[in-house]
């Protein structure tokens, strides 16, 4: 894969990935052109295409880190650096459905179906339950099973860490 075509695929994703990250746009402009360099200089040590996103994004967080650590070195510091930017709930959910996606279309069909109504498409379980002629307490299970199925995925995929809440904040993709 080229790096144009990488580009091409991934470039708006990170731009968004950045903005919630950093609230000064020239900064995420900056930070956009260390990752392209970075990409560029380092894309023969991508082991598998398969794993081009997950290795594009850490990337992108380790050069955030380095931005802010290079900042922290700084005296000084403007109010708005300080600040988490405000996020749209509906960008940030669209995110996240992009990466979950691909994940809930590997269950069972009917299983699929059901998450990506009610988790992505933000379907009531009671609404679902009516719909498909099924009472609301056998959905709930069936979602539950549903979840558990997912995540046992997830487990397949990659090493989470979790914080002292059970957010969480950081994943490596295990190796096969």
């Amino acid at each position: 894969m080229s790096i144009e075509q990488i580009w091409s695929d991934y470039k708006a994703s990170l731009k968004r990935f950045i903005q919630s990250k950093v609230a000064n746009e020239a900064d995420v402009e900056d930070l956009l052109q260390d990752i392209l360099i970075k990409t560029h200089n380092n894309l023969e040590q991508l082991k598998s295409h398969k794993s081009i996103k997950s290795w594009l994004f850490q990337i992108a967080n380790y050069t955030i880190i380095d931005f802010y650590r290079r900042k922290s070195r700084n005296t000084s510091l403007n109010a708005e650096d300080t600040w988490l930017k405000e996020v749209d709930e509906n960008e940030a959910r669209e995110y996240v459905a992009n990466c979950i996606v691909p994940f809930i279309n590997a269950l069972p069909e009917e299983q699929a179906a059901l998450l990506t109504a009610i988790d992505i498409n933000n379907q009531s379980q009671k609404e679902y339950a009516h719909n498909v002629g099924i009472s609301y307490s056998t959905l709930k299970s069936r979602v539950q099973k549903s979840r558990r199925e997912l995540k046992n995925i997830f487990d397949q995929c990659c090493h989470f860490k979790f914080d002292k809440q059970g957010n969480l904040y950081d994943f490596e993709e295990k190796r096969r």
